[in-house]
């Protein structure tokens, strides 16, 4: 065996503590993702993660998204320390990015907008509900912030069941705003939707 060649044991590859890249798959961007899932010793994962970086960075990889679960909330100050900077948060995980490359990150930032809806209903006749605000020039309309994954027209219709018990169908989006720092420093998108009651609606159902 040459002074190059990995040792085995029983066919086995050893590899020395420190020699072993991280756990990760391939982004479309040139980039690798970082999933730890199995409890890690700071120390440990700080001599892996060099290590992955040396062969990262020969292989001219670019950005590394590590994500790391509740579990492994012991790792994020080690990786701080080794250049990771926050990324984003979710219930379940965050998120820590690294540039390896000399040149400016092109790393997305994250979120920078969320995004609301209100909804108007009319009915055929095009009438407002019946109440104290009727005939004013001023509406209440229900309103609520679209969840992930969800269309904006399906927001407006679920706002409206939930506010009113009224089953909805969307017919068209009235106007929009954009709003800056309105949720801490994120901007808000606020979409006033148009919607016609799928029945007739009386003073027993509202």
């Amino acid at each position: 065996m040459s002074d190059h060649e990995t040792p085995m044991v029983n066919g086995v590859v050893e590899h020395k503590i420190g020699e072993e890249v991280l756990p990760f798959v391939e982004d479309e961007y040139g980039g690798v993702i970082v999933e730890m899932t199995t409890p890690t010793d700071p120390k440990c994962f700080v001599a892996t993660l060099r290590y992955s970086f040396t062969q990262w960075r020969s292989q001219g990889k670019k950005g590394v998204w590590l994500n790391l679960p509740l579990s492994q909330v012991n790792l994020v100050e080690p990786a701080v320390k080794e250049g990771f900077r926050y990324h984003h948060a979710e219930p379940t995980y965050l998120m820590l990015v690294y540039w390896i490359p000399e040149s400016e990150s092109t790393i997305p930032l994250n979120a920078s907008h969320r995004v609301r809806v209100g909804a108007v209903v009319l009915n055929h006749n095009k009438e407002e509900k019946y109440g104290m605000l009727r005939g004013s020039g001023v509406w209440k309309i229900p309103t609520g912030v679209v969840d992930e994954g969800e269309d904006i027209f399906a927001a407006a219709i679920r706002e409206v069941k939930e506010e009113t018990g009224i089953d909805t169908e969307f017919l068209e989006v009235l106007a929009f705003c954009q709003t800056h720092e309105s949720f801490f420093v994120k901007s808000d998108l606020f979409f006033i939707c148009l919607l016609r009651p799928t029945y007739l609606i009386s003073k027993s159902r509202t």
